[in-house]
């Protein structure tokens, strides 16, 4: 694919394995899951769900921007939650970094998720 890009940025999580943060085809990106993940040190952070959450969705949108977009243009978020239990919390972060109209979304409850993390969001953003 000639209009195939890499997207990648130091204001985010380098990736922890053989993927890239996000790619971009055309005026669609792909974010791949983000954990919380402190963006300087690359460590977990380990807190509260709303500041696992928080931190994220901030990643995302650091993500969004080196696209060349911002996190309102996302079309859908796939989340994964360790606890369903915090499927309220995570809604209430979400709308601090989401405005209507709301993606398209789905949240799934997994066993376990990469470093022991509690929440994993990826995103789909057309631009």
């Amino acid at each position: 694919m000639s209009n195939r890009a890499v997207i990648s940025t130091e204001h985010a999580p380098s990736a922890i394995g053989p993927y890239s943060q996000a790619i971009k085809v055309g005026n669609t990106i792909w974010i791949s899951g983000q954990i919380a993940l402190n963006p300087q040190s690359n460590e977990i952070l380990r807190a509260d769900i709303k500041s696992e959450a928080r931190q994220v969705f901030k990643n995302i949108s650091e993500i969004s921007i080196a696209a060349g977009g911002t996190i309102d243009k996302a079309v859908k978020i796939n989340i994964s939650l360790v606890r369903m239990e915090d499927f309220e919390e995570v809604n209430k972060v979400m709308e601090e970094f989401l405005r209507p109209p709301y993606p398209a979304r789905a949240c799934v409850q997994v066993a376990a998720l990469p470093k022991g993390a509690s929440i994993e969001i990826e995103a789909i953003l057309v631009i």
